[in-house]
């Protein structure tokens, strides 16, 4: 990649000795974007002080610049004849709320499966989606905080209460064939068994986090929700030895727990509560522990497969789209075989007729299932899609060209500094140099072209804080935990040797990201 030569720190006038044809990053020479200073134009949005691309300024000697710029879909800087309009992924100077930093895809319950970043997500009892991360002790998306076991916070969706109001009314109506002179206290006993049985899955859950921590990887949060739980990890397992083994705890644990469960049978009489209790918790462990062992994602035995087919291949892509497509088989086999297994009492129950309440129950759970496991599967091939392009967003090739400005500096006098330069980023220093902050895109916007001579820069920026200064080098995973850490609407990029090199904008780096998730693997 070309890339400009410093001769030194830059200086308030706009001088550090670069010179301004570098590459944008396609190997084409840049032709800079110059800023409208005589009251026809409008400021940038997220720090880019572009103007009307008719204007044809002459070639920079002095800027602070960024190579290879990324071209834009649309200048932010239209010209209005009066208030300037407010691009909609920027703030009016008044929000200082910084845009979140881009997101990875949503999966089918519009939840983002994170990870803008990979996550891990485990079902036990069912599949289950994978939330945004919460904040605080009720988060969008996120539930009722309940613990925080081994640092990770556990949280309870809402949807847990429709399921464990479901499952004491139906284990109440057992009671009643089996133990019918408990009365209406069965309904205590039935709701104590779904919450044991919740119990059982934190404990699934916990064991992909116990491993998943010895292995150190970052456990956002676990979920406990309809259908079963999910344990949230932030980044995928190094080897495919470890996937499997990450995998395969849980419903370990599970069957483990049907076992001490039954040994406590054992040891109690029939027929009473504590032995109908036991009888229950044994059979749904096992229950969970057969199936999330069937090989498809976004189960555990889909995760398993998915580890073998990466041993054996070495690719962990090629083991994601095998995985992801057993599963989207086993959806389908869930939606006809469920019911057509009720109805033959193949799974223990009496034989039923075709036709009825039942058979409508049967094919609805099928259908709920089927659909959980299908859109499960394809998340699974997205994230893999994702984690395919993230090494394209590279904040080298996405930063802006800056000027360095100080901070009396009007900003129309500013602007045309960065117009001469080509540049589209302003960047606020002292007298010796050293940047101070960054003015904002949206900042510039607000402000009408007749006032923009008795306006200051020091106005409009944003203090750049430790978060806000990253790395030239940053790429992929790495720049996308970077911009999470410290949400902000634009960073100062600098070189290794602390030299500045740019001005990164948020709403460049989402746009960069939608664009290579938009291109096929």
């Amino acid at each position: 990649m070309d890339e400009s030569a410093g001769s030194g720190r830059p200086q308030p006038d706009g001088t550090d000795g670069r010179r301004p044809d570098a590459a944008d990053g396609s190997g084409h020479s840049e032709t800079p974007r110059p800023v409208d200073t005589d009251g026809s134009g409008s400021g940038a949005a997220s720090g880019s002080t572009t103007g009307a691309d008719s204007a044809e300024p002459q070639a920079p000697a002095r800027e602070t610049r960024a190579a290879d710029e990324p071209a834009r879909d649309a200048d932010p800087l239209a010209k209005t004849p009066q208030a300037p309009q407010i691009p909609q992924d920027t703030q009016t100077p008044q929000d200082t709320q910084a845009p979140q930093t881009p997101q990875a895809p949503q999966g089918a319950s519009g939840e983002t499966p994170r990870d803008t970043h990979p996550e891990y997500a485990h079902a036990t009892g069912g599949p289950a989606h994978k939330t945004p991360p919460p904040g605080g002790k009720k988060g969008p998306g996120g539930g009722l905080l309940m613990g925080r076991p081994f640092g990770v916070p556990v949280y309870v969706a809402p949807s847990w209460f429709l399921v464990a109001a479901l499952i004491t009314w139906v284990f109440g109506g057992q009671l009643d064939r089996v133990l019918p002179e408990l009365g209406a206290a069965r309904y205590l006993v039935s709701l104590f068994f779904a919450v044991a049985f919740y119990a059982s899955v934190l404990v699934h859950e916990l064991a992909h986090t116990v491993v998943a921590l010895r292995y150190k990887l970052p456990v956002r949060r676990i979920q406990l929700q309809f259908f079963g739980g999910v344990s949230e990890i932030e980044k995928e397992s190094e080897t495919p030895g470890r996937e499997f083994v990450l995998a395969f705890v849980g419903p370990l644990l599970s069957l483990v727990l049907s076992g001490v469960f039954y040994g406590a049978m054992r040891l109690v009489e029939p027929g009473t509560v504590p032995g109908v209790l036991l009888a229950g918790l044994m059979v749904s462990n096992l229950i969970v522990a057969v199936f999330n062992l069937l090989p498809g994602l976004p189960l555990d035995g889909g995760r398993m497969l998915r580890a073998v087919v990466w041993k054996i291949t070495g690719k962990p892509m090629s083991g994601t789209v095998a995985a992801a497509w057993v599963g989207r088989a086993l959806a389908i086999s869930v939606l006809i075989g469920l019911p057509l297994l009720n109805q033959s009492g193949a799974l223990g129950g009496e034989t039923q007729e075709i036709g009825g309440m039942d058979t409508v129950t049967d094919a609805l759970l099928a259908a709920i299932l089927a659909a959980i496991i299908w859109t499960g599967a394809g998340n699974s091939l997205r994230m893999a899609r994702l984690r395919e392009h993230l090494p394209e967003l590279r904040a080298r090739a996405l930063t802006r060209r800056a000027v360095p400005v100080e901070s009396a500096t009007p900003l129309s006098e500013a602007l045309r500094r960065a117009n001469d330069a080509g540049a589209r980023a302003l960047v606020v220093v002292d007298a010796e140099g050293d940047p101070m902050s960054v003015v904002r895109e949206a900042a510039i916007v607000g402000v009408p072209e007749h006032r923009r001579p008795w306006v200051t820069v020091s106005g409009l920026a944003q203090d750049i804080t430790e978060g806000m200064r990253i790395s030239a080098e940053l790429a992929g995973e790495e720049l996308l935990d970077t911009l999470r850490a410290t949400p902000a609407t634009e960073y100062l990029v600098v070189e290794a040797s602390g030299e500045i090199y740019g001005v990164l904008s948020a709403t460049d780096v989402e746009r960069a990201f939608v664009k290579a998730m938009a291109r096929p693997s």
